[in-house]
């Protein structure tokens, strides 16, 4: 039985059955990242390799004080609250949020190594203008998202994905690793679990998996590093205008088409399929890219 035939079936069947404190930093409440219990089936991230890709979004925030000042500052400046050129006191910082010196220095470089600020000798630490940001690292893209210019992060993502996810497909047929193609068929079947369930949590994490785990299949470096890109993408808030915005069977049906055609070897079958899943919705049309004049 083909992967779209199985699962049209089990979703059939499933079916049936803050700190605070001055700019505004309250604005941005953070989802829940808790998954609820599920019969069938599940994955633990116990294989690293596979799981390591879709997991990445999340990963350069850290725990603790240390995380908390690095996602409050970088949240304040990304929204503006924080302008270009505005000095940044470290004593000040430690007073205000009530955290030790070492604690603002360590989250000061993390925000400088992301472009966000830059510090200088008799000059000290300043906020920096948007072209100096890595607006590829996935906190950005996530504190964008939540701030005044998540129309344009949404815009810009889903542009990115229209160039990212149909090459990675196309790739990822000529590459015939079955740990991949089990794990690919495994989250579709965790999809079509959690649709039929409501699941909206499970179901999102299953789908950045997915689309981790193509791109990692693809077997291109370059390509492999943009996949925070899409990993953010599919996890910020809201999630893109895509066929993976609002669950429902009609991506289902494109996820499945897509492990079939790799299943076959069939690039050009893949890489169709990922195009219908991202315009699977009828508001992608004013986010795909029309072609530039020359």
């Amino acid at each position: 039985m083909s992967t779209l035939a199985h699962t049209m079936m089990t979703t059939a069947r499933a079916t049936e059955s803050g700190l605070s404190g001055s700019g505004g930093l309250d604005r941005y409440p953070y989802p829940e990242t808790s998954v609820p219990d599920r019969g069938t089936p599940v994955w633990d991230g116990s294989d690293q390799e596979l799981g390591r890709v879709g997991r990445r979004a999340a990963g350069s925030r850290g725990r603790g004080l240390h995380g908390q000042l690095v996602q409050q500052l970088g949240q304040m400046i990304v929204s503006g609250d924080l302008g270009a050129d505005r000095p940044l006191v470290p004593e000040e910082i430690g007073q205000r949020f009530e955290v030790s010196r070492t604690v603002v220095r360590e989250s000061l470089r993390v925000l400088e190594a992301k472009g966000l600020v830059s510090a200088r000798p008799n000059v000290g630490t300043r906020v920096r203008p948007v072209s100096d940001w890595n607006l590829l690292d996935p906190d950005i893209i996530e504190w964008r998202a939540f701030g005044p210019q998540r129309d344009d992060q949404r815009r810009e993502l889903n542009e990115l994905r229209w160039t990212i996810d149909p090459l990675a497909a196309r790739l990822a047929a000529g590459h015939g690793r079955e740990d991949v193609q089990q794990r690919l068929t495994d989250m579709v079947e965790i999809m079509g679990h959690a649709l039929g369930q409501g699941d909206t949590v499970t179901l999102a994490r299953a789908d950045a998996e997915f689309h981790g785990l193509l791109i990692q299949a693809a077997g291109n470096r370059m390509l492999e590093h943009l996949s925070g890109i899409v990993s953010a993408a599919l996890q910020v808030s809201g999630g893109p205008v895509t066929g993976c915005d609002r669950p429902h069977e009609g991506a289902l049906v494109h996820h499945a088409r897509i492990v079939d055609a790799l299943a076959q070897g069939d690039g050009a079958a893949a890489e169709a399929a990922m195009r219908q899943l991202l315009t699977a919705h009828p508001e992608v049309e004013h986010v795909v890219p029309a072609p530039r004049e020359h």
